[in-house]
């Protein structure tokens, strides 16, 4: 298949689809399409078998998209209708997983002094935790409280220690019975950045989205149900441009000036060669656009807000 850098399920799938000309779902997937209202969608994704894994290169599991339009001029109503939303989907996922009440370990990964690595440990700084007050102050809490704790552990940069070794020791010694990690995603589609998240329960890989992957966090490393929240928050360059070269080349056919080898290009895959072209040295450019502070806040108030509801 295509080997565009991308995390989101629903844009695999769909580049599977584009490389072996298939109009009908991909055998081992099943997807369904809900419109909430002109900004707001939600697509979910189903791997049922392994050749949907393999299709797609992504476990068997639940993948909810939400795609939200003109986030980085969002109000705070259009930010708290797509809170809800990521409520309600999260909710569900949730809900197949634990009970209302077993505790809860929210996880924001990423650099915060990284702008587009940034949203994890923002995000953790709006999570309504309750641990404390549940172990130490009980007189005041209501018996329906969910047990919640969060961490944003940093980077391996600056604590010396894989994220996987950080959350073991606490899943051992807290025992929480499932993690949301909250992490940055790649996309393949500069529309996507900051204004798409994906829901998962087949846990994440850390760094993933700057290309930096970490050792794996789920349910088969840490023992309990992984359920992450990714958005995109970069896009590679070779990709951008690659997609730039389609379009360049469908204008020129539609002007009737193409030739054998646009013809021959069009067809064959142009990632690979592009990708080469733009690697200077070791170092391959990945890409996020100049409103990334803005987009990157109204998402942390999204996520925080959806998460916090849900764990209400």
């Amino acid at each position: 298949m295509f080997n565009f850098r991308t995390d989101l399920a629903v844009e695999r799938r769909d580049v599977y689809k584009k490389a072996n000309n298939l109009e009908n779902e991909i055998d081992g997937i099943e997807s369904e399409k809900e419109e909430v209202d002109k900004n707001l969608k939600i697509e979910r994704v189903f791997i049922t078998n392994e050749n949907g894994e393999k299709s797609v290169r992504k476990p068997r599991g639940t993948y909810v998209t939400i795609d939200i339009k003109n986030l980085k001029i969002a109000r705070d109503e259009e930010i708290q209708k797509a809170s809800d939303v990521l409520t309600s989907e999260l909710s569900k996922i949730l809900d197949k997983h634990v009970t209302r009440k077993e505790e809860m370990l929210v996880v924001g990964l990423g650099n915060i002094y990284a702008t587009p690595d940034s949203l994890g440990p923002k995000v953790i700084n709006e999570i309504d935790v309750t641990r404390h007050l549940i172990k130490y102050l009980p007189q005041y809490v209501d018996e329906n409280t969910r047990n919640v704790c969060a961490i944003a552990p940093g980077v391996l940069g600056t604590t010396g220690m894989e994220t996987l070794e950080i959350l073991k020791g606490i899943v051992e010694n807290v025992k929480p019975k499932v993690v949301i990690v909250i992490d940055s995603l790649a996309s393949r589609s500069i529309e996507r950045i900051s204004s798409s998240l994906q829901i998962s329960d087949t846990g994440i890989v850390p760094g993933a989205g700057v290309g930096n992957a970490r050792a794996e966090l789920s349910q088969s490393t840490l023992g309990i149900p992984v359920i992450a929240l990714g958005i995109p928050t970069v896009v590679e360059l070779a990709t951008l441009v690659s997609d730039g070269i389609d379009i360049f080349i469908k204008n020129l056919q539609e002007k009737a000036q193409s030739n054998d080898y646009l013809n021959n290009l069009q067809q064959n895959d142009k990632y690979e060669e592009v990708k080469e072209a733009l690697n200077i040295g070791d170092y391959n450019m990945i890409v996020t656009p100049k409103e990334i502070d803005d987009l990157i806040e109204n998402m942390k108030d999204i996520v925080a807000r959806g998460i916090n509801q849900t764990i209400s």
